[in-house]
């Protein structure tokens, strides 16, 4: 056990005196001050203000000249703590960023903050979750609206409500009724507690006309003293204005006890040695390293100082407190010199959110001009809004004002998106007609017998398709499953006409079916070259054996996934494995009397190279985002990982691009 565990309680006391432990105490000695009383102090807290005796005042000046900004701020939460006594928990709600925060997880903290704090103690939370939530509805609010009159709809005839906005409501209600219950039963219990406080200062002023033993006189002090600590929490504005009052007349009976001088000098050591017991504590606080506890517990210790013990003979009194003050002001600051290096980080954070925000300016004013540009320009703001809510605190003064300027940018962004997939909707609406007619040529001519021109039918309206452009999303699956059912009824009849005069192809399929068989099972040399020739061989006696019919070109499919099984075993190079897959898909794309499957291949693979490309193209850009950020920095490390990953991608894509080429 420390000394530190022998600080004073609450009830804290020396043992009461009896007469034969003094050697002055004297039976029936009447007591009288040695200076006149001063006037009464009121009942009324209007008075106290204005009728404070004249030493009281006194006092007082010599406590505000020696007391600096610490103390000061010491003295304001401690008085803030005796108007609500016992609130501890106000120190110890956890800070949290509410603006990175859903809706769903903001009404969940506020469901958790009412129904385990209490309520006087969460009023600031509570409150930046109330603003937060509230303007993440207004911006969910302002999206559904726009998405409706976009829509067609009249702004008269908007109405949209949440059950998750309604749910709050219940909560921040319920808090509200907690709130007033809670300030209406204060009110009361604080003007009683003060009354009781000013009739105990009454009846210590009554001491010091008594006409008593010293030592019944002194009991009645240490009851008094007793009621004053057990008096209940009292109005702030009243607080330090009572303490000193009180603090006032202790010295003045003290002093008042000359006559007994044990019984003072018993109680000016007590004092004296737990006010020495909290410097030494309050000087080991000095060297916490955390700043924020040892302020807490500073505060403790000022308002045990205050509340819990008298005073101590003069000639120590100004000695105590000013190691006491000097201890604090260490701490203090210390926590200034804190404050200030956070402030340093909350600037750079600063720097770099103001810097995100225009950014994002950039990308609105930019704009697009077609649906995969604000694809990409959505990625793009999607990433910095990322950015901007991993970059930390700023300073607490600009904090609403930089967060309603990352707001601002957003909603400019999205409000111009908007605007241009409103214009995209009536062409789109346009585009639909067109498909549209295009299903009836597909459903009129899908039972012609004349395959040669409905199929030069068939295609150029499949082509003319791909380019008419996007419809309304409500409609793109049902016309696209109604135009290819058309497109494939007829197709199908055609491959059905091939297959019913291929008996070549089907033979072809059996021969097929059976080297896939040996395939499986064939045992390699471990050998890697010996191997890729055994391969190589393989797949030649497959393109010699021909083509299969077009509905059981799947066939080509389970080759590639046999292939892929040996290559495993290989531990063969991915892109070389690719290619030799490739070389034997093209073969037998071209030796088949559709052309139109080898285009499909290139095109296809036409857009690949494209989309890489894009994706390269978007990560690099995204790296100027980065520019002062470290190049040691897991993120832009990840960036330029991916790159490369995707360059080697475009690689193999366009080595196949040059072996379909050459087939042309």
């Amino acid at each position: 056990m420390s000394e530190h565990d022998n600080l004073p309680k609450a009830d804290g006391k020396p043992e009461e005196l009896h007469p034969e432990n003094t050697e002055n105490s004297t039976e029936n000695v009447v007591m009288q001050p040695e200076t006149p009383t001063e006037e009464p102090i009121t009942d009324s807290v209007k008075n106290m203000d204005a009728e404070t005796p004249a030493e009281v005042k006194a006092t007082e000046a010599v406590i505000g000249e020696e007391q600096d900004e610490v103390i000061n701020e010491i003295e304001e939460s401690n008085a803030e703590d005796a108007e609500d006594e016992g609130n501890a928990d106000r120190h110890q709600i956890e800070e949290k960023d509410y603006d990175k925060m859903s809706m769903e997880a903001l009404a969940d903290e506020l469901d958790h903050l009412v129904a385990n704090y209490k309520v006087q103690a969460i009023k600031k939370p509570v409150e930046a979750i109330r603003v937060e939530f509230k303007s993440q509805f207004n911006t969910l609010l302002d999206e559904k609206k726009e998405e409706f009159l976009n829509e067609g709809g009249s702004e008269i005839d908007f109405f949209f409500t949440s059950p998750l906005q309604s749910r709050f409501k219940d909560i921040y209600k319920n808090y509200k009724g907690k709130l007033h219950s809670h300030h209406k039963n204060i009110e009361n219990n604080l003007k009683d507690n003060l009354a009781n406080r000013l009739e105990i200062i009454e009846e210590i002023k009554g001491l010091f006309s008594t006409e008593e033993n010293i030592n019944t006189t002194y009991k009645n002090f240490n009851e008094l003293q007793d009621r004053w600590k057990k008096a209940g929490p009292i109005p702030r504005d009243k607080y330090n204005n009572a303490w000193n009052s009180y603090h006032h007349h202790v010295e003045v009976f003290y002093d008042f006890l000359h006559l007994n001088r044990d019984l003072r000098d018993l109680d000016f050591k007590h004092n004296l040695d737990q006010k020495l017991k909290i410097i030494d504590r309050a000087e080991e606080l000095a060297q916490d390293a955390d700043l924020n506890r040892a302020f807490r517990e500073l505060q403790v210790l000022h308002k045990m100082w205050k509340e819990e013990l008298g005073p101590v003979d003069k000639e120590h009194r100004d000695d105590v407190w000013n190691r006491f003050k000097a201890a604090t002001k260490i701490i203090h600051d210390r926590r200034q010199v804190h404050f200030a290096e956070l402030d340093q980080v909350f600037e750079k954070n600063l720097e770099v959110k103001n810097e995100i925000i225009l950014q994002i300016n950039k990308v609105s004013e930019k704009g697009a001009d077609s649906h995969n540009a604000w694809q990409n320009s959505i990625k793009d703001v999607e990433q910095l809004r990322a950015l901007f809510f991993s970059a930390g605190k700023v300073p607490i003064k600009v904090n609403e004002e930089t967060w309603a300027k990352f707001k601002d940018a957003v909603r400019n962004f999205n409000r111009k998106k908007n605007a241009f997939y409103k214009d995209l909707k009536k062409s789109q609406f346009d585009n639909l007609k067109k498909k549209m007619d295009l299903i009836k040529i597909a459903e009129d001519n899908k039972n012609s017998e004349d395959f040669n021109a409905t199929t030069a039918l068939m295609k150029k309206i499949q082509n003319d398709w791909k380019k008419i452009g996007h419809v309304p999303r409500k409609n793109s699956d049902k016309i696209w499953k109604q135009f290819k059912t058309a497109c494939n009824f007829y197709f199908d009849r055609v491959h059905k006409a091939k297959d019913a005069a291929s008996a070549e192809d089907n033979e072809a399929y059996i021969k097929k079916v059976q080297l896939l068989e040996e395939l499986k099972t064939l045992e390699l040399s471990d050998e890697k070259e010996a191997d890729l020739t055994t391969i190589k061989a393989f797949i030649e006696n497959w393109k010699s054996i021909g083509n299969v019919p077009p509905n059981k070109r799947y066939v080509e499919g389970k080759l590639n996934k046999a292939l892929d099984g040996v290559f495993k075993k290989m531990n063969l190079n991915k892109n070389e494995a690719e290619l030799i897959k490739f070389e034997t898909k093209i073969d037998s794309l071209n030796n088949s009397n559709d052309s139109r499957h080898l285009d499909n291949e290139r095109q296809f693979i036409s857009k690949r190279i494209n989309e890489v490309k894009a994706e390269i193209n978007q990560l690099e850009n995204n790296l100027q985002f980065f520019q002062n950020v470290n190049d040691e920095n897991p993120l832009v490390q990840e960036v330029h990982k991916n790159i490369e990953k995707h360059k080697q991608e475009l690689k193999l894509w366009k080595t196949k691009m040059s072996k379909i080429k050459e087939l042309y």
